[in-house]
């Protein structure tokens, strides 16, 4: 251990990002980020903002992107917590909003980022092992939740796209009326219903969505937690704990703005899941696994090669994925849904391989 590290630095291991290459030529589908890019709203109001007051520091509270995404919602804005990125936003929650007096439970195949942070704040982790069809069993949830100290779960599930019903969620909320339970939404947007529908019923709830992802906007490093004010109120305090200052002025104003032009939003994630579902046809027809997925991304499986030999396939010829480590998804590929013209191209090379 080098010297100056502390006893909890030397006992972490750090989530490993998606690739971001320097070779331009590749087709870049690893990291699931939007292939149209940002509203134009956005786009203007970040413009507006540049060079306009800023040697100011940005505004503490957000409060006119709160407002925003409060509005879009129909939450009040006392309702909403921003953050730099879902994961700063996910830290305060892991931070402020589970108790050590249990350990804090998710699914054995989800994000990276949950055993990460309850390490890094001294917490318990227990991971629920998937049914064999890689689904999340809230049955087996129930079973180990009577003294757990919180559960997250990410709905779609961050590695495999599937997700639960608002009734299969409920369920959970109301069996653990003192615990909280955080519904992390990164890909909601394309194919699921939003657990904001049980905030007003249940108040251990806090849901988590990201502007990265259905709102093209993943430069700017925009999260949000939406509860109840009192789980708000805690947030804002790990926040103001650690630094008041987390969102500038152009990701203030451009997500904001975001939140304004609904007709784009529906109009580039309708997009992505018709690509979606077209591209899971064909790759079934030419012989491959697919995993079903509400998200925008496959998982998918090569008949007769493993997933790294299936990933380094696919890299050289030009098309970068995500070959991701958890032992049950090993012989599978992670594909980022991009436009009609980049999925044809994987298509094609896709039947080349077998």
């Amino acid at each position: 251990m080098p010297k100056f590290w502390n006893d909890r630095i030397n006992t972490l291991t750090p989530y490993v990002p998606g690739e971001q290459p320097r070779d331009q030529g590749l087709l870049k589908l690893n990291t699931n980020e939007c292939p149209y890019g940002p509203s134009p709203a956005a786009l203007q109001a970040i413009e507006a903002t540049i060079g306009n007051n800023l040697m100011r520091y940005p505004d503490p509270h957000a409060t006119k992107l709160c407002a925003s995404i409060a509005e879009f919602y129909s939450l009040g804005a006392e309702q909403v917590f921003v953050g730099n990125g879902s994961d700063e936003v996910l830290a305060h929650i892991f931070g402020g909003l589970f108790s050590n007096t249990g350990a804090v439970l998710s699914s054995e195949i989800t994000y990276g980022f949950y055993p990460i942070y309850c390490r890094y704040f001294g917490l318990q982790y227990q991971a629920i092992p998937v049914q064999d069809d890689l689904s999340i069993s809230v049955d087996s949830l129930l079973d180990a939740s009577s003294r757990c100290g919180g559960i997250i779960l990410a709905n779609p599930n961050a590695a495999t796209g599937m997700a639960l019903s608002l009734g299969e969620i409920a369920r959970l909320l109301t069996a653990n009326p003192d615990t909280t339970v955080v519904i992390d939404e990164a890909y909601a947007d394309f194919g699921t219903d939003s657990a904001i529908a049980l905030l007003s019923d249940h108040a251990n709830l806090v849901v988590v969505q990201t502007c990265s992802k259905s709102r093209g906007l993943a430069g700017l490093r925009v999260g949000m937690a939406l509860g109840s004010q009192e789980m708000i109120e805690g947030l804002n305090r790990m926040k103001d704990s650690f630094n008041s200052y987390p969102l500038d002025q152009l990701a203030q104003a451009g997500a904001a703005a975001a939140f304004t032009d609904k007709a784009y939003f529906d109009q580039t994630r309708n997009k992505i899941i018709a690509t979606r579902g077209r591209f899971a046809s064909e790759v079934e027809s030419a012989g491959y696994e697919c995993v079903p997925s509400v998200a925008n991304f496959l998982l998918i499986r090569h008949p007769k090669l493993s997933g790294d030999e299936f990933y380094s396939q696919l890299r050289e010829r030009g098309i970068l994925v995500r070959h991701l480590t958890d032992q049950r998804l090993v012989p599978y590929v992670r594909i980022s849904i991009g436009t009609d013209e980049q999925m044809d191209q994987v298509v094609t090379v896709l039947h080349e391989l077998v």
